[in-house]
């Protein structure tokens, strides 16, 4: 299964407004494990930024003078995502923004003009607000109550937050986490704010599968022959050995 965790930035909270996006940063996940790929840019809105939402994420008109407009990168961006689930935190805010940007694209550009024809998404803050009902469910919250690091969030970066939401993610769904953000495997991020970006890179690992020992296995039997003995011939791990073997002789 292929997932993206993604996280955007943006001018203002109003797409209605013609808030646009300046950050997307989104990171790769296969069958629950990071991948080590990411996708981050950031843009150049052509408009300005509204002081709250510099307040928020940091990021200056001017630090964004000679980055690329989203019409620019919106192949590459949709590449990147086609087929995948998209997990998002509060997806109708990124995915608003995000069909948005797709619907000012060119009639002739041939790329796709809303998200939910490329992709699937999972919303966790739903997911969060289902587990954690009346509870606050933003993104810091999260991580303090599921025991995620973010100790390094002093505001808030599109790349920074999907990697931090993918831990959120794997914790809350009660499989793999932590992304291995050790300093020793990242590079350093491209853009206005790289010192405090930095890319994902997971050491790939493959699944260990330990046979038991012969003595192990003795062990085990008697357990069973206690367990048999004690609830009067109800052992339901036998049970169920027998209820494998029986189609198989029936098939002889």
């Amino acid at each position: 299964m292929r997932q993206i965790v993604l996280d955007t930035e943006t001018t203002g909270l109003e797409v209605e407004r013609d808030h646009r996006i300046i950050e997307i940063g989104a990171v790769e996940l296969v069958n629950r494990r990071a991948t080590g790929r990411s996708f981050h840019r950031y843009l150049n809105p052509d408009r300005a930024i509204d002081e709250g939402a510099r307040a928020v994420h940091g990021i200056a008109s001017a630090d964004l003078a000679n980055a690329p407009r989203f019409a620019d990168i919106a192949a590459e961006l949709l590449g990147f995502l086609a087929g995948a689930e998209l997990v998002i935190h509060n997806a109708s805010f990124d995915i608003g923004f995000l069909d948005a940007e797709l619907a000012r694209l060119p009639e002739g550009a041939g790329l796709a003009r809303h998200i939910g024809e490329l992709c699937t998404v999972l919303d966790t803050l739903a997911l969060a607000r289902e587990m954690h009902p009346g509870q606050r469910n933003n993104l810091d919250a999260l991580c303090k109550r599921h025991g995620v690091d973010n100790s390094h969030r002093e505001l808030h970066g599109a790349l920074l937050d999907a990697r931090i939401l993918a831990d959120v993610y794997l914790v809350m769904t009660g499989g793999q986490s932590t992304l291995a953000l050790d300093a020793a495997h990242r590079p350093a991020a491209a853009g206005p704010r790289a010192g405090g970006v930095q890319a994902l890179v997971r050491p790939a690992a493959g699944l260990v599968v330990r046979a038991a020992t012969a003595r192990e296995c003795e062990d085990h039997e008697r357990m069973l022959d206690l367990i048999e003995k004690a609830s009067g011939g109800r052992c339901v791990f036998r049970q169920c050995d027998l209820d494998r073997v029986r189609p198989a002789a029936n098939q002889q």
